[in-house]
């Protein structure tokens, strides 16, 4: 019979997050709604689950995926990193307004992802 109970060595570790820029204070500013929605999912991402809702964003780098939500008052949208061990890395938190994401939106996450990069060189 296997054993219900699992060591605390055993489990599998939560990664912290790391907020890069002003991703955190970006989120903070998003409606209730939306901030719980994207919570949950970096939680998922945090236990090393992929949530629902997500897209890899290629475009700006290896490993970085989009968390998407919609609620009565837009699209937001997190950008996050969780392919290295120390930490899930929350590259850019910003409000979607229409299909395209704008240029000036991937130009940022592209250079905190390239910041990102050279930093774990």
């Amino acid at each position: 019979m296997a054993s219900r109970w699992v060591r605390a060595q055993d489990a599998p570790s939560r990664k912290p997050l790391i907020w890069v820029g002003s991703t955190q204070r970006d989120v903070r500013q998003f409606p209730d709604e939306a901030r719980h929605q994207i919570g949950q999912a970096l939680r998922y991402v945090q236990w090393g689950e992929m949530p629902k809702d997500v897209a890899p964003m290629k475009a700006v780098g290896a490993g970085c995926y989009e968390i998407c939500t919609q609620t009565a008052e837009g699209w937001w949208r997190v950008l996050y990193v969780a392919r290295f061990a120390e930490g899930v890395y929350v590259i850019h938190a910003f409000q979607k307004k229409t299909n395209k994401t704008p240029a000036d939106v991937m130009r940022l996450a592209r250079e905190r992802y390239q910041e990102l990069e050279a930093i774990r060189r």
